[in-house]
């Protein structure tokens, strides 16, 4: 397979705006700058665009220093700057329990608002407190605030495959679809569609991966991220393609192995081991 990398993305805080990227460090956690700040409850459980769409109308700009400003609909922009690792908290990442620093009272009031209920800010400053899935990870590898692994890779063949079958379905005025709805960090151009259902090991430039396991969508998938609108696309069309084990998939989820090396667009993309893509759940 002749693949490149076409896209890099970052997402600062979880389930908030994305930035582009035209090259990124490849940490132990993920991409440098990845979903390392989240918003929690007042029982510190996590906050997702999932139940509040419009969160992915809020658009972080990540410094050099680690420092944060916002911008949002009908708010006052807002800076952050990194908070102090002595005020942390447990807070909870789905069953997943971690210790993040909090951010200042200003964060906390202006997110607050943005929700219409209390909200806090956090920071995960603690690089070795969180390990992926236990069955597919090894002891020494971390995740950041993402859902479950370091990255998500998708690719443009299995994109345009599902815009196609979008377009041949009952809600083809939903498509076609970015490839941002699905929130990857690496999106490869390579026409295979749904090979990488297969992978199992793959070189970005200089950055080696695990491919470790298929990714289960949600329903932050429905909500277009420029607008917040939410319709039925492209879970409606997943599960009639590509529904196993009452889930729906697109994508793969990846592992670092060799923490340190940068990814550029443009890099070239070798697939190292794969397996015939199975007839069901990516895994």
């Amino acid at each position: 397979m002749s693949a490149t990398l076409q896209a890099i993305n970052r997402f600062p805080v979880k389930s908030c705006r994305g930035q582009a990227m035209t090259s990124a460090i490849v940490e132990r956690q993920g991409l440098a700058g990845d979903r390392r700040w989240m918003i929690v409850d007042e029982d510190a459980m996590l906050i997702t665009a999932r139940e509040y769409g419009h969160l992915l109308l809020v658009v972080p700009t990540l410094h050099d220093d680690g420092s944060l400003d916002f911008v949002a609909p009908d708010m006052p922009p807002l800076h952050v700057p990194v908070p102090d690792p002595a005020n942390r908290l447990p807070v909870y990442v789905w069953k997943t329990e971690v210790l993040a620093s909090v951010a200042d009272d200003a964060a906390h009031a202006w997110f607050s608002k943005v929700l219409g209920k209390p909200a806090r800010l956090v920071h995960l400053d603690d690089t070795d407190g969180r390990r992926p899935s236990q069955d597919r990870s090894r002891p020494d590898d971390r995740v950041s605030f993402a859902d479950g692994y370091p990255l998500l890779a998708v690719t443009t063949g299995s994109m345009d495959a599902l815009n196609d079958l979008i377009a041949a379905g009952p809600r083809a005025d939903e498509g076609p679809l970015p490839v941002i709805r699905f929130r990857p960090n690496v999106v490869i151009d390579s026409t295979d569609a749904w090979a990488e259902d297969g992978w199992r090991r793959l070189r970005i430039g200089e950055a080696y991966f695990r491919a470790v396991k298929g990714c289960d969508r949600c329903v932050m998938t429905l909500v277009d991220p420029v607008t917040a609108a939410r319709g039925k696309e492209p879970i409606a069309t997943l599960a009639r393609h590509r529904r196993w084990d009452g889930a729906t998939w697109f994508g793969m989820d990846l592992i670092p192995d060799n923490p340190g090396a940068a990814v550029h667009v443009g890099d070239d993309v070798e697939i190292l081991e794969s397996v015939p893509a199975p007839d069901g759940p990516p895994r």
